[in-house]
């Protein structure tokens, strides 16, 4: 079985705290969402960390089932024989009484981690921008890490799979996001971009003052253009062009869509967009390319205000993120 493993806690924040927490000596219990039926609040691959002392991170459930399965833990009533298989939800009166929505089950994969040299290999490997896969043997407990098969493919995959004898979750960079211009627009977009866990860059050379609500994002005040090729090097990646001035976001439209980058956004009215498309055309775009450009940029959902504009391009980058991802699950299915 293959399916979409989101981020949603962040794996690479859960990666950096397993790490943390087993050179302080606190042995911690990696869980993973192998398996759901019928509604499930998260998605297979979700990952949750957790300690005998009751503290935890991430999430398998969305709330209904961390505390339970936390307060089963620190008992000692899991194994730590390798892996262990925990089912929630199976019958009726277990899914109301932890909250699962209609009658939804899963079954979580929990692992004692007892070294961060595989980890920190792990994260290392994804920081740089690389895709690994791990594999779990489910009768032994032995921990295996693989290239990836499709890493240099331009499609976007969270591969996941799960069968009688191993599970396998692939982990890759963590999403980026480059927004061209430090205005209101641009404050909101970051603002959602982080609860969706983007890491979030504001290019903009024109001012060195911080936009409220672009405190938490890296703030680069090189040229546009040169920021994208400097940064933009691989699929997980989403460039806004935002500034409304044309010398700043067209020179940056230009690199990032010859990039690899998922998504490429630009603001502005469908004339003003027409000729931009027109001037990108001029400096040796193809149609191929254009037609990667997003623009005006977001879904068309009657928005207005900046809040809403931002709510229209995350949710589109959103719709574009599943369907990489279910076009890629589907090719590795068919290979």
């Amino acid at each position: 079985m293959s399916a979409a493993a989101p981020l949603h806690h962040g794996d690479r924040e859960i990666l950096a705290r397993a790490i943390d927490w087993i050179e302080q000596g606190r042995r911690p219990a990696l869980v993973t969402v192998a398996r759901t039926w019928g509604s499930s609040p998260r998605p297979l691959g979700s990952l949750m960390l957790m300690c005998r002392d009751g503290t935890f991170c991430g999430s398998v459930s969305g709330g209904c089932v961390e505390q339970d399965l936390l307060a089963r833990y620190v008992a000692g009533e899991l194994s730590e024989q390798a892996p262990t298989l925990v089912d929630y939800g199976i019958d009726r009166e277990q899914a109301t009484r932890l909250g699962l929505p209609c009658n939804g089950r899963l079954e979580l994969l929990i692992e004692q981690l007892d070294s961060a040299a595989p980890l920190r290999h792990l994260l290392a490997v994804i920081e740089s921008g690389r895709v690994l896969s791990r594999r779990v043997c489910l009768r032994t407990g032995e921990v295996s890490l693989h290239p990836y098969a499709n890493e240099n493919d331009d499609a976007v995959t969270d591969d996941f799979e799960y069968t009688p004898t191993h599970l396998r979750k692939t982990f890759g960079p963590e999403w980026r996001m480059l927004l061209i211009g430090a205005g209101q627009l641009s404050a909101y977009v970051a603002q959602m971009a982080h609860m969706l866990n983007y890491r979030v860059q504001v290019c903009d050379p024109r001012t060195s003052e911080a936009q409220p609500g672009l405190e938490r994002c890296e703030r680069l005040h090189g040229m546009p253009d040169d920021t994208v090729r400097e940064q933009v090097t691989h699929a997980r990646w989403a460039v806004l062009a935002l500034t409304h001035d044309p010398k700043l976001d067209d020179m940056a439209l230009l690199e990032a869509l010859q990039s690899t980058a998922l998504y490429v956004g630009a603001i502005g009215s469908r004339r003003n967009c027409r000729a931009r498309r027109e001037r990108l055309r001029g400096l040796g775009l193809n149609e191929a390319q254009l037609t990667r450009l997003h623009a005006p940029v977001g879904l068309p959902i009657g928005s207005h205000s900046p809040p809403e504009i931002a709510l229209s391009i995350l949710a589109e980058i959103t719709s574009l993120r599943h369907r990489a991802v279910q076009a890629g699950a589907r090719a590795a299915s068919a290979a």
